[in-house]
């Protein structure tokens, strides 16, 4: 007996040391069975080239299993970092995922399945999860109320979406004046602010520029999203706004110029010269008068 022992040690040594047997490829078909309801429409999703294993991994151990979480990648229990690199095995490429990484969502823990659904997808574009502004208003409530106020960005009627400005997979910190990476701004014309998708009119380039208006960008007068003021303006009096920087102080602008100060003959008391833009028209720039004016 003890002989025997002997001479099947190095069998039994062999078969604990031996490594696990593979997981392997199974296809779709064997997914069919228990998940028909992703499948029967799964044809009409951009991932469906993809095949179900492209995303979940190697379905065998799952098919022997009888099913369960543990045995398959399953996104729902997923932590971000490796949703996001599941993901990015083959978004990466794709020119606005670029800085996702820096991006304010991915910095808060906020990845690609918290806005995306892949099966039951809400919207055909982009595979939403929710439509984009119920979706975005869930995490931004402040930018909810900006937009019930009287003057504002259409959002709430559709006419724009938050995505005409804003790239939520991130953008460089040298976008534009405006916020940088922090505000995920989604450039217009390669590097300016998104405003001028729509505002093309106030891009320039001027003989004579606003110096705010080059320097600063378009938060230094405006509130983007909503404001109770006209014209989406900070202030609800025109003259007050542009005393902000009409004080007379030196070394500004671009030519180092200074603010100009508000000639005396200009009575703020009186209403008429409260509205500064009834004859600084041209306040965005102008090809003919230095002043701004018609």
């Amino acid at each position: 007996m003890k002989w025997i022992f002997v001479l099947f040690l190095p069998l039994l040594l062999q078969a604990q040391t031996a490594p696990p047997a593979q997981n392997r490829f199974v296809g779709n078909q064997p997914c069919r069975t228990c998940h028909p309801d992703v499948l029967l429409n799964f044809y009409k999703n951009p991932h469906a080239q993809q095949q179900c294993e492209g995303c979940h991994g190697p379905a065998g151990e799952h098919v022997d299993a009888h099913g369960g979480k543990a045995t398959i990648k399953a996104f729902s229990v997923l932590s971000p970092a490796p949703i996001l690199e599941a993901c990015l095995s083959c978004h990466s490429k794709d020119v606005p995922r670029a800085n996702i990484r820096r991006s304010p969502h991915t910095e808060a823990d906020v990845v690609c399945t918290n806005c995306h659904s892949i099966h039951k997808a809400a919207t055909p574009r982009s595979l939403l999860a929710k439509p984009q502004t119920e979706l975005c208003y869930s995490c931004h409530p402040a930018q909810r109320a900006q937009f019930e106020m009287p003057s504002k960005h259409r959002v709430n009627e559709g006419v724009v979406q938050c995505s005409d400005c804003h790239n939520p997979h991130g953008s460089s910190p040298s976008t534009s004046r405006m916020g940088s990476s922090s505000a995920a701004l989604r450039p217009a014309f390669d590097n300016e602010e998104p405003c001028l998708k729509c505002h093309s009119d106030k891009r320039g380039p001027f003989v004579f520029e606003h110096p705010s208006v080059r320097v600063e960008g378009c938060e230094a007068c405006h509130v983007p999203h909503g404001s109770t003021n006209a014209k989406l303006l900070t202030r609800p009096v025109v003259f007050t706004l542009c005393l902000e920087c009409h004080n007379g102080a030196g070394t500004f602008g671009r030519q180092n110029t200074g603010v100009f100060q508000t000639p005396a003959t200009h009575n703020l008391l009186d209403p008429k010269y409260q509205h500064c833009t009834l004859c600084h028209v041209r306040i965005h720039g102008s090809n003919a008068d230095p002043n701004f004016l018609r």
